[in-house]
Parts: C-alpha cells; sequence; structure tokens
C-alpha cells in the first residue's frame, strides 16, 4: 500500500510541454502529493548530489514562482537561473561556499520601481518572500532540495550576475536531489503563536 503511494506521488506529473511565446502548460493527474505534506517535507539542504535537474522540474518550479501575488500585480522580480560553473563560483564567494556544489542555484532579484512602499518599507522584499516561498514549496514537491539565503554580499552577487545597478539581489537558493536528510527543526505550537480576536 505505502510502496503504491509513493510511486503515485513520484509519477504524478503526465506531461510537461513548453509552448510558443515562453508558456508553460501543464497537464497533470489529480494524485498530487496534498499541500500539507509538502509544507512537513520541506527541509534547508545544504549538500546535494551532482545530478543534474530536469528542465521540467525547474520550469515547474519557476511557475509557481510566476504565479505569486505581489504589490498591485507588479511582478517586480526576475529569477536568474545558473547552472555555469565559473558564475556558481563566483556567487559561492559571496558568502556561502557550499552553494558552488549544488548542480543548479536561483538569484530572486527585484525591480523596486515595479512595488510599492508604505512607511518606508520597500515591498519589494515582501513581493520576493512570498514568490521565493512559492518556489521553494514547489521544488519540494518535485523532490527537490533548497535553502533559502538572505546573507550575502550583494554587491558581489550583482557583479557576477551581471545586475544591472537598480536591481536588487534579494534572495539565492541552491536547487538540487539532497545529500542530507535533516531531522525537523522545533516549530511553536498554535498555541504559543495564534490569538483570538485581540492580543491580549
Amino acid at each position: 500500500m505505502g510502496g503504491a503511494r509513493e510511486r503515485k506521488r513520484i509519477d504524478r506529473r503526465e506531461e510537461w510541454s513548453i509552448i510558443a511565446r515562453g508558456v508553460v502548460t501543464i497537464k497533470e493527474e489529480v494524485i498530487g502529493v496534498e499541500f500539507m505534506d509538502v509544507v512537513r517535507q520541506r527541509r534547508s539542504i545544504r549538500k546535494y548530489r551532482p545530478d543534474p535537474v530536469p528542465q521540467a522540474k525547474l520550469d515547474a518550479v519557476l511557475e509557481a514562482a510566476r504565479l505569486a501575488p505581489s504589490w498591485a500585480n507588479g511582478q517586480c522580480w526576475t529569477f536568474v537561473v545558473v547552472t555555469d560553473a565559473k558564475v556558481k563560483n563566483a556567487l559561492a564567494r559571496a558568502g556561502n561556499e557550499w552553494i558552488e556544489h549544488a548542480p543548479v542555484i536561483i538569484a530572486a532579484c527585484a525591480d523596486p520601481a515595479n512595488s510599492g512602499e508604505k512607511e518606508g518599507q520597500g515591498y519589494y522584499l515582501l513581493d520576493i518572500g512570498i514568490a521565493m516561498e512559492h518556489l521553494i514549496l514547489a521544488a519540494a514537491e518535485q523532490g527537490l532540495g533548497t535553502c533559502w539565503i538572505g546573507w550575502f554580499d550583494e554587491g558581489k552577487a550583482k557583479k557576477a550576475l551581471g545586475v544591472p545597478k537598480d536591481i536588487r539581489v534579494v534572495a539565492l537558493t541552491p536547487v538540487g536531489y539532497a545529500d542530507e536528510a535533516p531531522e525537523p527543526r522545533p516549530r511553536k505550537s498554535l498555541g504559543e503563536m495564534v490569538r483570538r480576536d485581540r492580543w491580549a
């Protein structure tokens, strides 16, 4: 029984195709992994197998990010997909050397001019945060590991990627097949984090 369920999870994608103008069409069986299963199985992965990531899986991950909501639907994001060894090495030298060993690195970039601001807070950070969460959960659903990285030398990252000066590099994530199996990290209970109607 368990084996059949696992095979369904692995084989749930029936067909991926790229059609004209870069539109991704997805035809899928209605036997996918439930959303909460994906949320629970996601881990931050820092060790990767060298196996290449199939283009169809990368397309699925990026499609999920594309569909994310954003300030006034500004869609301020651009995702740079890096597989070139020299570029990966340059990104690794921006502060996280271990990411060089992942087969793919995705850099989430934002144009603040295509987002909003409220009380001095640039909402492009929130826009990228939502899109990256879509991306990371989609990767988990595809059986891929990721690790959200927000600490790095942005100047070095921009230079490595050839990013214009008015564009921000907000986040990086390696993408690939995990070569480790981290245990779940502790999380607060709902009773510790949810309040009803008022704070107190």
